[in-house]
């Protein structure tokens, strides 16, 4: 919708459009659209604002009418993101041909064992770093970005924040996803870049902010965890599940191991996979029995995937000295200290293998 005549900082009611303007908060890509000021006339995209969604549930500005951007400067770059919307990004992908990384990536097919840490929910991904650094303070640790959730890469704070106290040595953005340190065309050649050229120890892969789920086996954006994995492991690395786990989840199928994780590395992931759990003699009582039990029900029959449980000692420590917030559902881990426990342990048992 136009903004026409609205106070700044005020937009329609975006459920009712004949109602008194309502104050909300939007959301500009300067990259994208330029920066706006107080009191430019602003085109705001607000469907999922108005259904009071929570992944795209912002007013996202798409266009400053009166004070369009410049156009970009020439320069090298084909790889358009977000394709075939009106606001396609094209940029320059690590893996294309007027890239300097070209060379190496272009016949580039093995990881030589980089352990791959995949998670299910972009939340995940700093507990999984903690957890490598409780057991290899020095490992260089870089993200992978997949296009299930947010496509900017500049949404995610998380990331901005692991970058900047030195916690990740890059975001690479894959698939339709765009503005990471490096760009590539999918998962694969962004694994490759991770480990070629950003020269990661670790690589974590995970969605953007955001999930859609619809409350069906096969209907969620997390199922791309387990085609994550697969890739992981035809590159010759060691791929990892960071299993998805809640003792706070209001819903049921989230309990415990969510039906997610059950679905991507119980169906999904065709190529044996690290599962890993926290050990009993840390995490012991019912609900982490039942996280073990569905765990070990993934690795069925034997030899399909490898069951590994792994100590959390000085997890909760490490977790704590984490320079961002911890939040998966809008939950810490002071009310959902299972699922950052559970992400951590994926992360050093990461760690170990880089001494194996």
């Amino acid at each position: 919708m136009l903004v026409r005549g609205a106070p700044a900082g005020t937009v329609a009611d975006p459920a009712a459009a004949d109602r008194p303007g309502a104050v909300v908060r939007a959301l500009a890509y300067p990259a994208l659209v330029g920066r706006p000021a107080p009191g430019d006339r602003v085109l705001l995209n607000t469907a999922a604002l108005a259904r009071g969604l929570g992944t795209g549930g912002y007013a996202m500005v798409v266009a400053l009418p009166e004070a369009l951007p410049a156009d970009p400067p020439a320069g090298p770059g084909h790889l358009v993101k977000a394709r075939y919307t009106p606001l396609q990004a094209m940029v320059l992908g690590v893996d294309e041909q007027e890239s300097g990384h070209h060379d190496v990536l272009a016949g580039a097919d093995d990881l030589a064992g980089t352990p791959v840490v995949v998670a299910d929910l972009h939340s995940a991904v700093p507990a999984v770093v903690a957890g490598v650094r409780a057991g290899a303070p020095g490992a260089r640790v870089a993200y992978v970005m997949t296009d299930g959730g947010a496509l900017p890469a500049a949404f995610s704070r998380a990331v901005a924040g692991l970058r900047e106290a030195g916690w990740l040595a890059a975001c690479v953005s894959t698939g339709q996803s765009f503005g990471g340190d490096l760009e590539a065309a999918t998962v694969h050649t962004g694994l490759l870049a991770a480990r070629l050229v950003a020269g990661a120890d670790v690589v974590v892969v995970a969605q953007g902010p955001g999930n859609l789920g619809t409350g069906s086996r096969w209907g969620f954006s997390g199922v791309a965890a387990g085609e994550a994995l697969n890739a992981a492991a035809v590159l010759g690395g060691r791929a990892v599940a960071a299993l998805r786990v809640s003792q706070a989840d209001p819903r049921e199928r989230h309990r415990g191991l969510s039906h997610h994780s059950a679905t991507a590395v119980g169906r999904v992931a065709l190529a044996p996979v690290d599962v890993v759990v926290p050990d009993a003699a840390d995490e012991p009582g019912g609900f982490w029995d039942g996280v073990r039990a569905a765990a070990r029900g993934l690795c069925a029959p034997a030899g399909r995937h490898r069951w590994v449980a792994v100590g959390t000692a000085g997890l909760d420590e490490a977790l704590a000295a984490c320079p961002v917030a911890l939040s998966t559902m809008g939950r810490g881990p002071g009310e959902d200290r299972a699922a950052f426990v559970a992400a951590a342990a994926a992360g050093r048992h990461a760690a170990a293998l880089l001494g194996a």
